[in-house]
């Protein structure tokens, strides 16, 4: 489902100030699947999933709650 996590500039400045971590998904990924898939497989707890598509990729913006912060996921997948 997930492909890969944005390393960019712009994601760096999202983790820290909106507690949020982009995502490449698959295509044919759903919000409540993307959703689920990051609350089993991470352990943290999402707020919203918004999506978005362009250039024929499918991104996937996850709001953490407060109580988990991105930052901490984004270390332990080494994107920080």
């Amino acid at each position: 489902m997930i492909k890969k996590f944005q390393t960019t500039e712009k994601s760096v400045r999202i983790i820290e100030a909106e507690n949020t971590v982009i995502v490449e998904v698959d295509r044919k990924a759903k919000k409540p699947a993307i959703k689920k898939y990051f609350e089993e497989n991470f352990k943290v707890k999402v707020d919203s999933v918004n999506t978005l598509i362009k250039a024929n990729k499918k991104y996937a913006y996850v709001k953490l709650n407060a109580k988990n912060p991105a930052i901490d996921l984004a270390t332990k997948f080494g994107l920080i």
